[in-house]
């Protein structure tokens, strides 16, 4: 790329967002410290070495902080009512099967309102690819407790601490039937990467964990500090281990535990496909 400045002609590296991302659209939303931005960037990166051709390419997204996701990707992108992403996305890819179609949105919009559709399209093995940003609560709306929120955990609903059992998204994903489940962080931007490159090129239902700071909402409310003391903190607790018990894999980032990460699971089964109507005389 050259730019030209007071006439003089300026060779410019280009960079793997450049087409990818709405420019028209930036700067972006998104708190300072909070993680989304990086796991755009790694998906936009996965996307660029994509083998499917871009205009092949769709992003849905539901309601909420990861919900914009859709809006700044230069894609054919939907931005979708609360919970809805998937049955939007389900319904592209039965009407186009020559689509790859990402759902990319937050916790609490896939998994409170939006749960019953993860449950029956992993079932299903809709050939989907669902990106998940857990940031552990409701970070739009003013940091309630969602169902990933770990238990002791404070949030504005929450206040004497969380007293639920959260979801361990990888079992529950790998438990519904899901072909691909892995969970990295952003601190872990190039396994983060090679994931989304590794569920591009593969059908079925696929599904990413992304673990993030929300140092406005989550972060401030249990003294975890800013966003770089948060990835600080996964530094220190995260566990690489692919061939962990899923059981064990549950999320606290208030307590001294292990943190497990890792491409959980990697298998094949039958894609579900639409019956189409003869139209034969």
């Amino acid at each position: 790329m050259v730019v030209q400045t007071s006439g003089a002609a300026i060779a410019v590296e280009s960079h793997p967002a450049d087409g990818l991302l709405r420019a028209d659209r930036l700067p972006h939303i998104w708190c300072p410290g909070c993680g989304i931005g990086t796991a755009t960037d790694a998906f936009v990166r996965a996307l660029s070495g994509s083998s499917i051709p871009i205009d092949r390419h769709v992003c849905v997204s539901g309601i909420g902080c990861t919900g914009r996701v859709a809006g700044y990707l230069n894609l054919d992108s939907f931005h979708t009512t609360h919970g809805r992403a998937i049955p939007f996305a389900t319904g592209l890819k039965m009407a186009r099967a020559d689509l790859a179609v990402t759902v990319f949105s937050g916790d609490g919009d896939l998994f409170a309102i939006g749960g019953n559709h993860f449950l029956h399209a992993a079932r299903r093995n809709i050939d989907l690819n669902v990106i998940c940003v857990n940031n552990f609560n409701y970070g739009m709306t003013g940091g309630q407790g969602g169902p990933t929120t770990p238990v002791g955990s404070r949030t504005t609903t929450t206040q004497l601490g969380n007293r639920e059992a959260p979801l361990n998204l990888p079992y529950f994903a790998a438990a519904t039937g899901a072909v691909f489940v892995a969970r990295w962080t952003v601190l872990h931007v190039r396994q983060l990467q090679a994931a989304f490159e590794r569920a591009l090129a593969k059908r079925g239902f696929r599904f990413i964990e992304v673990l993030a700071p929300c140092p406005i909402s989550y972060g401030k409310s249990n003294d975890l500090g800013a966003g770089i003391d948060e990835m600080e903190l996964y530094r220190r607790h995260c566990v690489v281990d692919d061939g962990v018990d899923l059981a064990r894999a549950q999320v606290d980032l208030t307590a001294d535990a292990p943190i497990y990460l890792g491409n959980f699971v990697d298998v094949e089964r039958p894609v579900f496909q639409p019956v189409r109507a003869s139209t034969g005389g």
